[in-house]
C-alpha cells in the first residue's frame, strides 16, 4: 500500500479533499460474542473468482466469492493505475484475510466462516453511489446469518 506522503501532491490533495461519510444515526450495534459470530469478508481489493466480470473503472457493484473457493485463484482485476498489487502477489491474505479467518474459526475464536464473501472495486465511492448494492449484498448477509463483516479497505 502507498503512503500519503509517497504519492505526487496532486494525488495527495485529492484524497485529503474528499468528504468522510457522517451517519445521522448510530452505525454500529451490539451483538453476540465474538466466539457465536458467522463473519463475511468485504473487501474492496476489486477480486473475484476466474470467469466472473472484471470489474471496470466505474463499476460500484460486487462480486460474490464462494467460501469454498480457492482462494490463490482469485483473480484482482482493480482499475486503478495507482493500486499496488504487491502484497496480493504475495499472500491472498494481505486483501483477502480468509485463511486467517478459516484459523480463528478451528481456535473456535468466531463462531464459524460465512458461504460467501465479497469484493468491491475500492475507489472512494460516494454513499450514494454505492447503496443499492450494499443494500443488496445486506440481504444476502442476512440469508447467510451473518452477524460480523471484516471489511478490508485496499
Amino acid at each position: 500500500m502507498v503512503r500519503l506522503a509517497d504519492l505526487p501532491t496532486v494525488d495527495a490533495n485529492h484524497l485529503l479533499a474528499k468528504n468522510t461519510y457522517q451517519f445521522d444515526t448510530q452505525p454500529f450495534v451490539d451483538g453476540p460474542p465474538l466466539s457465536k459470530r458467522r463473519v463475511a469478508i468485504i473487501s474492496t481489493a476489486g477480486l473475484h473468482p476466474a470467469g466472473q466480470d472484471n470489474f471496470n473503472l466505474r463499476d460500484t457493484g460486487y462480486r460474490a466469492i464462494p467460501g469454498a473457493y480457492n482462494a490463490d485463484e482469485l483473480v484482482m482485476s482493480h482499475a486503478s493505475v495507482n493500486f499496488d498489487r504487491t502484497g496480493f502477489q504475495q499472500d491472498i491474505n494481505i486483501v483477502f484475510p480468509i485463511d486467517r479467518l478459516r484459523e480463528l474459526e478451528a481456535e473456535n475464536a468466531i463462531g464459524s466462516v460465512a458461504d460467501c464473501h465479497y469484493s468491491f472495486m475500492g475507489a472512494g465511492w460516494e454513499p450514494k453511489e454505492i447503496e443499492a448494492s450494499c443494500n443488496q449484498l445486506a440481504g444476502l448477509l442476512k440469508e447467510d446469518q451473518v452477524n460480523a463483516a471484516l471489511l478490508v479497505p485496499v
